[in-house]
């Protein structure tokens, strides 16, 4: 019984969405500076500011969550 190759099973394939999703990507950081925003802050105004702060919060995310490990972890017995 032969398995099906699927989309992503082929290396090629995986490099090829790689390149347009890092291709498109660095496209919205080229026109982030023309687009007008209407910023209510000061610091919103800043261009990549939004990128900037989607990256630090998802790292702080992580580091929070590995942090609440240790408080919420839990005897591997516990409920026994």
């Amino acid at each position: 019984m032969r398995k099906e190759l699927r989309l992503f099973d082929k290396p090629r394939n995986v490099n090829r969405f790689l390149f347009i999703f890092y291709v498109c990507l660095l496209a919205l950081l080229i026109i982030d500076p023309f687009i007008h925003k209407h910023p209510e802050f000061g610091w919103e105004a800043v261009p990549e500011f939004y990128a900037a702060y989607g990256f630090v919060s998802c790292v702080s995310l992580i580091f929070i969550a590995k942090m609440l490990r240790w408080w919420v972890k839990r005897d591997e017995h516990y409920y026994d």
